[in-house]
C-alpha cells in the first residue's frame, strides 16, 4: 500500500486534501508546513508549501494521481509514491476500508 508525497501551495492544500478524502482516493492526508527551495526557469526559489502525505491503496493510486494533476495549481506538481515494506495490520485494514 502506498503513501503518496505531494507538495502544494498552502492556499491549495486544504482543497486537495479534502477532495482526496471526500472522493475516497485517500484514507487520510497529513499536512505539514514547509519551505521548499528549488530551481525553476533557471532561478532559485524559496516558497512556503505544504507537504501532503496521502495514504491510499494500490488500486486507487492511479486515480489519485489523475485527480491531483487535474486540480493542482502547478504545471509540474510533485507527486511521489512511497511503497511500504511494513505497516501495522490494523492500520492497513482501516486504510483499505476507507478507500474505494
Amino acid at each position: 500500500m502506498p503513501t503518496v508525497y505531494i507538495t502544494a501551495p498552502p492556499e491549495a492544500a486544504d482543497e486537495l486534501a479534502d477532495r482526496l478524502v471526500e472522493e475516497r482516493l485517500a484514507a487520510c492526508v497529513n499536512r505539514l508546513a514547509t519551505t521548499s527551495t528549488y530551481r525553476w526557469d533557471g532561478e532559485i526559489h524559496h516558497d512556503d508549501e505544504e507537504v501532503l502525505l496521502a495514504k491510499t491503496t494500490d488500486e486507487a493510486y492511479d486515480d489519485l494521481v489523475t485527480r491531483v494533476r487535474e486540480v493542482h495549481p502547478y504545471d509540474v506538481p510533485c507527486i511521489e509514491r512511497f511503497d511500504e515494506s511494513d505497516v501495522l495490520d490494523s492500520f492497513a485494514e482501516w486504510r483499505a476500508e476507507s478507500v474505494e
